[in-house]
């Protein structure tokens, strides 16, 4: 008899259910020879009592071991290796078709040509652990991780499960619209409906949408001259032109924005205007109305991405130029990335319903439907008043840490660089002596446990910018300490 007992190793902290495991090793066993075609298992009974598992688990794992093939039950007689096994082992090409030179996979190039597009080669920002000056993260830790859990299972609890677990609304589910809807026209002044709302898998996902089917190859879209490449990279893929137009201390520069349109027709304007990316500059409340009678006279869109509304400090923030549009000339896009964690990858794109409709008939054919299950989380977490909540909490810890950082950079890297304090936001614009070579301060940082960014990536065409942000909010206030200090080390 084969000694079961011995070769069977189950790992009960595992997150792999037990009779998983179990199926999967006697699989391996069968595979391996250990175990022969047409070999009598032991009984349900016997085969728990040895392994000292519940009956039920070894009745799953003989159930999963015969739908995969492996097992066969014989009427009256019991459980044994199928007679006839899978055949696991890969066919070969048909003659006539030789294989591909070993190395072609290897070597990771495919046999046909494809386009590779240098614009599209940007480094993909994870959250990293130990110091860090971000781009402007928030701070997963503080994320109301209990209450998401609580909301999920409500999913399994709520409705007709035909109708939860299977194809959902393209423009995401009703409840966090509904809610979303309530929420920005309370804290933003807006005045929607549900159905004037998208969700999307993060803002990026609406920038995406929203480029796709409003430009053409050839548009001309008109962006600051310091911008977030991010917005750029799908400009660019919809083939459209890219120009830009200073950027100062109140935003973008609207008289060049007035020349670019008695030049030529613009098709789209990108403005983060709460708080500017990078240089955090809130767009003044003049260019605001002046941004919105250039878009009526001239008929272009302004795509408006609200990054970071949630966090402001002066308990005035200005409102979004959507909260102005009455001709309907705003795309409002937005997202929870910010304001709770990365992986919510929630986002919205708020617009007039027929611009939200063909959106939607669009983002069908990339991504049939969001995550249900995460609307709904989130939905019943703004219907709770969880995550508004957490925003308060949020905000007054983002807040303390703000002013500590700022005055840690003002206190102990005076002549290093030159900073604004932000009045929101969650990162600091940084602009650093111009003797000091950015990229070997950041890899010097990074030898040193700390890591940021080097700011070449906002430097616009030609110029030399010598500036990076800072993120102040995912770092508590004894982390923000030791970041300066390794920052100090590092400069002076």
């Amino acid at each position: 008899m084969v000694p079961l007992k011995s070769l069977i190793q189950l790992d009960k902290a595992s997150v792999l259910p037990i009779f998983v495991q179990l199926s999967n090793q006697l699989g391996q066993l069968i595979r391996a020879g250990t175990l022969l075609p047409g070999q009598r298992l032991p009984g349900t009974r016997q085969l728990a009592d040895l392994l000292s598992l519940n009956r039920q688990t070894v009745v799953a794992a003989y159930d999963e071991g015969m739908a995969q093939g492996w097992l066969e039950s014989r009427a009256g007689s019991g459980t044994y290796v199928a007679s006839h096994l899978p055949d696991v082992k890969p066919q070969p090409l048909p003659s006539g078709h030789e294989p591909l030179p070993k190395n072609k996979v290897i070597d990771g190039q495919p046999g046909y040509s494809f386009e590779r597009l240098d614009f599209l080669v940007r480094p993909v920002l994870t959250t990293q652990s130990g110091l860090h000056l971000d781009d402007g993260f928030p701070d997963i830790r503080m994320a109301p991780m209990d209450e998401l859990s609580r909301a999920y299972r409500s999913y399994f609890r709520w409705g007709n499960p035909q109708q939860h677990f299977g194809y959902a609304d393209t423009k995401g589910h009703l409840l966090l619209r509904e809610q979303l809807s309530m929420h920005l026209n309370e804290t933003r002044g807006l005045q929607t409906t549900p159905d004037n709302v998208l969700i999307t898998r993060g803002s990026i996902m609406g920038l995406h949408l929203t480029s796709q089917v409003l430009l053409r190859p050839g548009d001309v879209v008109v962006t600051g001259e310091t911008t977030w490449a991010g917005a750029t990279m799908n400009f660019r893929k919809a083939g459209a032109r890219v120009r830009t137009v200073p950027v100062d201390e109140h935003g973008i520069d609207l008289d060049k924005l007035a020349e670019y349109c008695e030049q030529q027709p613009i098709r789209l304007v990108f403005v983060t205007p709460h708080h500017h990316y990078p240089t955090t500059v809130t767009l003044h409340p003049s260019r605001r109305v002046r941004l919105l009678q250039l878009a009526d006279q001239y008929g272009f869109a302004v795509l408006e991405d609200d990054y970071d509304y949630d966090f402001h400090y002066l308990s005035r923030p200005i409102l979004p130029l959507a909260s102005a549009d009455r001709r309907g000339m705003v795309v409002y896009v937005g997202s929870l990335t910010k304001s709770v964690a990365p992986a919510f990858r929630i986002g919205y794109v708020v617009a007039p319903t027929a611009l939200i409709d063909e959106l939607a008939r669009f983002r069908r054919i990339i991504d049939r439907q969001g995550d249900p299950m995460l609307e709904f989380a989130i939905g019943q977490l703004f219907k709770t008043g969880d995550l508004k909540r957490h925003f308060r909490k949020a905000l007054r810890t983002y807040h303390t840490r703000r002013d500590h950082f700022c005055a840690l950079l003002a206190n102990e890297l005076p002549a290093a660089m030159q900073f604004t304090k932000p009045d929101g936001g969650l990162a600091v614009w940084a602009r650093f002596d111009p003797a000091i070579d950015m990229e070997t301060m950041a890899r010097r940082a990074a030898q040193e446990g700390l890591l940021l960014s080097n700011g070449v990536s906002h430097n616009p065409p030609g110029q030399r910018l010598n500036g990076t942000r800072l993120g102040f909010a995912s770092s508590s206030e004894e982390e923000l300490e030791r970041s300066v200090q390794v920052l100090k080390k590092v400069l002076y």
